[in-house]
Order: C-alpha cells, then structure tokens, then sequence
C-alpha cells in the first residue's frame, strides 16, 4: 500500500529522490561521490537533520556496509554510487546480497541523457551490468517518476525471496525540476507472510508427526521471517535435532535442547552431519539446500529421505531433491500451519537424549590455548572475545579462516542474528566494511569483525571509516601469512604446489593506527585477554592482530578436509 503527500513546487529530481527515502524510513545512506552525483550530494546537503550519508572508502565496501545494516535490522539498506567506476566497483559487493537474499536499494547516477550513445566518459549499460546481481532494475528518464518508483524498488526488495534492486537516475534527470508528491510505502521484512497450501501442510504435518528420527535444517530465513519461536516449538513437539547452515546460525538457541550444531561442509560438526544424514525426515527451513549446506549431499542425501523444505519462492521449494515435499510461503507462516495440525505432544526423552549425544560430538578443544609459542588457535581467539564481551554483540566474519570458526565457536544465548557471515559468494573483505554497516544499524552496541590478512589487504581503508565515525569495533585478524584457504586446496588436491598463496606480510597494526585506530599485536592468551579487557572497558575502534596457524598445519572444522587429510583427494561437491 502507498499513500501520496503534496509537496512543494519547484524541486530538483534530487530533492524529491532525497525526500522519498525519508518519506519511506530510510535513515542510513552508504556511498560514494562521482561526477554524475553531484546534484544528488547537494540534496543530501540540504537534509542532513533527516538522514545520515556515511562515506564510504570503496563502492564495494559501501555496498558490503549497505548489506550489514540490512541483516541485523531487517529492512533495506541502502546504497549509492555513480556512474562508471562507481558502478563496475559495487557490482563486487551486491553478490552475496543477492545469492544470500538480503534486500538493498542501489541507487546509482548516470551519464546525461542527451550523451546515451556517444561513447560518454562513464557511459555504461547499468541494467545489463546490474541484471546478474540484482532482482530488479528501474531507469528513471523524468523527476516526476522518481517518488513512485523508489516506494515501488522498495517493495520489491522484500517481496518473495528479498535482494538488491537497482534505481538508475540520469544526471539530468537529478537537475530537472518537479512538483511530484512523495510517494510512501510499506517495505518492511517479510514483505508479505504467504501461507502454504494446506493440504501440502497436512501432508506434511502427518510426515513429521510418524517420522522415527525427524531432523530440520535452518538457514537464513528463518532470520528474515522472525520465526524463532515457531521453530523451537516445533522441533520440541515432533522431536526433531534442529541443526543449522552458517547463515542459519542463531535460528535456534545454541542452549536449546534441540539444537544440533552446524550441518555441511564448512563448520558441519561430525555429530550434526550424521544425525542429519541418518533422519528419516528432514525439514529444510529457509535455507538453499546446497551442496556445501548439505554436506556434498549426505546430509540430508537427494534420496532414500523424506525431505520437506519450506521456502518463501515455490520454485525453490524443494528444487535440489527430487521427489520432495515443497511448502512455499513464508517461514513463520508456514511452521505456525504445520504446528497448528499437530497432535498432542509424545513422550520424546530418548530423541532428546539422542540429540545431545549427536551435539557432544564436535570439534574437540584444543588442550592449550596456543599452538605454538606466539601462534594462538583460532578457536582460542574465538572463545576469548566470547568470554570478554558475552552474548550482546554482533560478530561479522570474513570468508576463510574466520568463517568455520566463527560460526562453530560463537555461542548464540538467545534466537537470533548475532553472527553476520557472508556464505553467499563468500567474498574476502566484507567483515571490516560490513561490521561498520552493523555498529550504524544497532548505535552503541559493540561490533566484533573478525577478518583475516588476506581479508584485511582487501578492505583496511575502511578502517578510517570506524574511526571518523568512533564506532564501538573490535577488529581481530587471524594471521597466517598466506592466502590460506587456497593454500589448504592446493595441500590437499593439487600434490603441495603452492602457487599464487604466498603474499609478503604487512603490519596490519601499523596500518590500522595511521588510519587512526589503535591496535595491538598479542602474541599470547595473556595478551590477548589483556587487549579484550580494554576493549571491554572502553568500546572503540580497535585492532587486534594475531597469529594463529596455517590450516595445513592445523585444518578448521571442514569435514572434507578431514577426509583429504586422511587420504581421500576427490575433491568436494560444492
């Protein structure tokens, strides 16, 4: 639903672009200037009392800020670059967004109409570039439609399966004056709470309730769809282990009797894969399915298993196994339908009994918190800031070394989004960008970003972005000198020929302290609890750098790499 607001006659495009987005709730605006975005910067200028321009170092950091805000405030982030550089850069930064369905609304200047075709400084097919990472692309060629279409945008970015959509407004059409009203929408997340068919529900209902070892699998939908409550009852009245995909971390309590662990290839805890992979009936909750959630297929397997999976697009619903039950609609929605056709609770000790013993076999600890005299575990890094700082902080991690280790090691008290890391493309260099984006959404809470080196070469200009801003950051780097993940790879497929892994080193602490961050280099558990400690005392933009081992030296919890390292050099299915 939109309704319309008289405004004043005689306002540039801009202006009516900069009065839509407040007349819609947006607050926060990640960008970048460029030429063709001048006038729009000038509209800024003039409302800086109603929304906040955080200037960003990098328009595919922008765009990671953007994302951040998105996913723990559950609404649109939103930002803006211009034409030519500033565009071919953000594309880098939407792609997760879109493979992880987070809804943000780029908004993007172009060349001047009258320059289409002439080989224009900046010219660019913006609809073509944006097509692959985006799920909706409006060229605005008169002001008057600029309200209209952004209330439509963003609709559109939190209907169905949410993502980024594009918003492309000519330089003359920035200038061009208007008397266009604003025009306002609802686009909150979920956009809409669509029900599933309920005969499909019974059906569903009925399979779960005779199911001899039910297990349900959550992902990030469950975030998007606030379906916390709905999923805990449920697995508590048909007895089913809830694990959880990386991006699902947080949809169940790590301290629920239900909870399983990190199903998959990267961060899948050996307890958590089997039980899923021993199930009769597994629920997928707002999750892809894929090969790496799935464990290369093994848990749940594409046959000889009752897979139900809810989705909110029904041509997701069950795409990935053939055979399969598909609900679509919303995740909430949904569970409340099949929990509401349920029966009286039985008697589930003994599945609750089989679903700790599954839990309890994890990754072990390590017997010492270092691996070698300076170099800490990273697990050890992990539970320390844990420790120091408990439950009410956000954590965002990087790709790598951080990514298994954060989503296994972080526990999560109560239901919801307290860890951030980017598994839809799974992008070196989001954590420091994106962990700025998380302090503006949630003022005044701490923000962890754990990154590591190669991760910091890619984004550390960021860190001046914390700083301008004195936002309460934590920023620990896991160093270990090398493109690590790759290097594992090549360790365990390609015979030890390391190519391409081995950059030089660079003082990440230094770096950070000329970008005006104060950091320190912690060369033991002592020092480390020394550095959180002060953290803690004093939330600030803060470095801390630390060696931890090369994975080949000591791998993190990824299942396939425990098979390499026994022997077997087929490589994953991802």
């Amino acid at each position: 639903m939109s309704s319309v607001s008289p405004q004043p006659t005689g306002r540039r495009g801009a202006d009516v672009l900069v009065e839509a987005l407040i007349a819609n709730g947006v607050e926060t605006l990640f960008g970048v200037p460029g030429d063709t975005g001048v006038v729009f910067y000038d509209a800024l200028f003039h409302r800086r009392d109603a929304i906040e321009h955080v200037l960003a170092r990098d328009e595919r950091h922008a765009a990671y800020m953007a994302d951040g805000y998105a996913r723990v405030r559950n609404r649109v982030g939103v930002v803006e670059v211009s034409s030519g550089g500033g565009t071919t850069y953000v594309v880098g930064g939407l792609g997760d967004a879109y493979a992880s369905g987070i809804p943000v609304l780029l908004l993007t200047s172009d060349i001047h109409r009258g320059s289409r075709n002439t080989g224009a400084l900046t010219e660019i097919d913006q609809v073509a570039l944006f097509s692959a990472v985006t799920k909706a692309q409006a060229v605005v060629d008169r002001a008057c439609d600029i309200p209209a279409t952004v209330a439509s945008l963003l609709v559109t970015a939190v209907s169905g399966r949410p993502g980024p959509v594009a918003l492309i407004v000519p330089e003359d059409v920035l200038e061009e004056i208007t008397d266009a009203p604003v025009v306002t929408s609802t686009a909150t997340l979920p956009g809409e709470r669509a029900a599933a068919g309920e005969d499909l529900v019974r059906q569903a209902a009925q399979v779960l309730q005779n199911a001899a070892k039910p297990a349900i699998v959550a992902g990030g939908g469950v975030h998007a769809s606030d379906a916390y409550a709905e999923l805990a009852r449920l697995a508590a009245a048909v007895g089913a282990g809830v694990a959880t995909s990386i991006h699902g971390q947080g949809a169940i309590s790590t301290k629920d009797a239900w909870w399983l662990g990190i199903v998959g290839n990267n961060g899948g805890q050996p307890g958590t894969n089997r039980y899923v992979a021993e199930a009769d009936v597994v629920l997928l909750v707002g999750t892809r399915g894929n090969a790496t959630n799935t464990n290369s297929w093994t848990a749940p397997a594409r046959s000889g298993v009752t897979v139900i999976q809810i989705d909110i697009e029904a041509d997701r619903a069950g795409r990935n196994f053939p055979g399969s039950l598909g609900l679509a609609g919303d995740a909430k929605t949904v569970l409340g339908q099949i929990l509401a056709e349920l029966p009286v609770v039985r008697e589930l000790d003994a599945r609750e009994a089989e679903v700790a013993q599954a839990r309890a076999d994890a990754t072990p600890p390590t017997e010492e918190p270092e691996f070698a005299p300076g170099v800490l575990y990273p697990r050890t890094v992990i539970e320390s800031v844990h420790a120091a700082l408990g439950d009410d902080v956000t954590v965002v991690g990087d790709p790598g070394t951080p990514t298994p280790n954060v989503a296994v090691f972080w526990p999560v008290a109560q239901a919801g989004r307290r860890t951030v890391i980017p598994r839809g493309h799974g992008p070196m260099g989001y954590a420091i960008p994106a962990a700025i984006g998380v302090a503006k959404a949630l003022p005044g809470r701490p923000v962890v970003s754990v990154t590591a080196d190669g991760s910091f070469a890619m984004s550390c200009g960021e860190l001046e972005t914390a700083a301008r801003f004195h936002l309460p950051i934590l920023f620990v780097q896991l160093t270990n000198n090398s493109m690590g993940w790759i290097k594992m790879l090549q360790h365990l497929y390609t015979g030890g020929r390391y190519f391409g892994v081995d950059p030089g080193p660079v003082d990440a602490v230094l770096v950070a302290r000329a970008n005006g961050v104060d950091g320190v280099k912690v060369t033991s558990a002592e020092q480390l609890k020394a550095a959180l400690e002060s953290f803690a005392a004093d939330p600030r933009p803060f470095y801390i750098d630390v060696d931890v081992p090369h994975m080949i030296d000591y791998a993190p919890p990824v299942p396939a790499w425990d098979k390499g390292l026994a022997g077997d050099t087929e490589r994953p299915v991802y």
